[in-house]
């Protein structure tokens, strides 16, 4: 099936693009209009309550969201589409985390009828992780507006393409509200994932980071043939005024944190850089106290030598600090641990997946007692791997902990990729 595309933007807007890309820099091409102005990023959800929901009339719709689906002025699009004459809500559906963003990582959410709104609240990360046919049975057209990250194994991409996969199955429309990536559609990095290795937290044939909106991603899942056979009926609702050289960060103002230890449109970034080590169990990541994703620590780490020998390494875009805290909870909780703070100085420089890996590399020549995959268990390894999307990296990698061994699998050639990704860009 064909899958639709819609902008409302005007062609006067257009044209007055193209002429400030003549005639100004590129901050102000992206950020200001002919009033140099602050043009403000309208999210898919922003441009469809512009155009007051005129595209929803005399659909049966189900929402796919959380927390994070906010207008620009922070209103929820619940509360939008109860208000709007054009909007006939019938069912929302929650992911990882839930519809409030309240709950722990990994924690089975089970459906219980709820109707908070007047209508079912189905949750998609219990006793199922796909819409299924009685949940859509009412149902013309599925929404998807929710915040995501960027990042191949965070929950919510395998939620939306499960949904597009039962909204084919049972011939029901599904529409994605497009929404930034924080780490920008620029930044590509990691190995794509070997499909031996799929799971809910890697489900596509993707690069870790893999540098698309979340409605880029849905035309690939969809035209990709990932989903099965029968393509699902696609629309997305492009944003307006972002550009695909723009940081998100510049921009993007009203950050809702998308699961409780992404508190901030930064945090992404520092995900990339400690998440796959910390399924390790091994060490403290930040996650448990202040500051989540941005450390590494262990009671046996002296952190001045660590910082020191880490900085020696000169890694472009990347500077640590000495730190030791106590976490309040989880890993080490209430023990004090030494390790190094990551500071991300430059995200287009540093190359983000390879930094917990530089800090295994140094962390062995310090303490060579303490392997680290042979402390984790062996769910935790497995974990670990999965993350990854293989276990070729973690067992060349653990016989010499030199990043060099492991440069051609972790920083792959990524080109075959971006040709194909760039066929789905909805942002030039």
């Amino acid at each position: 099936m064909k899958t639709f595309i819609i902008s409302f933007k005007n062609y006067i807007g257009l044209i007055l693009l193209i002429l400030l890309n003549l005639s100004c820099g590129f901050v102000n091409k992206v950020n200001f209009n002919h009033n140099h102005k602050l043009v403000p990023l309208l999210t898919g959800l922003d441009v469809l309550e512009k155009n007051q929901f005129n595209v929803l009339k005399g659909k049966r719709i189900g929402l796919i969201t959380n927390q994070t689906g906010v207008n620009k002025n922070l209103v929820q699009n619940i509360k939008l589409f109860m208000n709007s004459r054009n909007v006939d809500l019938r069912a929302i559906f929650t992911p990882e985390h839930g519809l409030f963003g309240s709950v722990t990582a990994g924690k089975k959410i089970n459906s219980n009828g709820d109707k908070l709104f007047g209508f079912p609240i189905y949750s998609l990360y219990g006793d199922s992780k796909k819409p299924t046919a009685d949940m859509l049975k009412d149902l013309d057209l599925i929404i998807f507006d929710i915040q995501d990250i960027g990042i191949r194994s965070y929950t919510y991409i395998s939620t939306m393409g499960l949904a597009m996969e039962a909204a084919a199955e049972n011939k029901i429309e599904f529409m994605v509200l497009d929404r930034p990536n924080p780490l920008g559609l620029k930044k590509v990095e990691g190995n794509i994932l070997d499909i031996n290795f799929q799971s809910f937290i890697g489900k596509y044939p993707l690069p870790y980071v893999y540098g698309l909106s979340c409605g880029e991603l849905a035309i690939m899942i969809n035209e990709s043939g990932w989903i099965g056979t029968d393509k699902c009926k696609l629309t997305v609702i492009k944003m307006e005024n972002i550009y695909r050289e723009i940081d998100p960060e510049s921009i993007y103002k009203n950050w809702v944190p998308t699961s409780p230890h992404v508190p901030l449109l930064s945090t992404p970034s520092y995900m990339v850089s400690t998440g796959i080590l910390g399924e390790l169990g091994v060490f403290s990541i930040g996650v448990g106290y202040t500051l989540p994703f941005r450390t590494i620590a262990a009671p046996w780490i002296d952190h001045d030598l660590l910082s020191d020998e880490l900085n020696l390494l000169g890694l472009k875009g990347v500077a640590f600090r000495p730190i030791q805290y106590s976490p309040y909870y989880g890993i080490y909780e209430g023990q004090q641990v030494q390790g190094v703070q990551i500071f991300i100085t430059n995200k287009k420089l540093a190359d983000l997946i390879t930094i917990q890996f530089y800090f295994l590399e140094v962390h062995n020549r310090l303490y060579p007692h303490k392997n680290p995959f042979k402390i984790a268990s062996k769910e935790q390894v497995e974990m670990f791997d999965k993350a990854l999307g293989t276990d070729t990296i973690r067992k060349v990698f653990s016989e010499s902990f030199d990043v060099r061994s492991i440069k051609n699998n972790l920083l792959p050639e990524l080109e075959n990729y971006m040709i194909m990704a760039k066929k789905y860009y909805l942002y030039d």
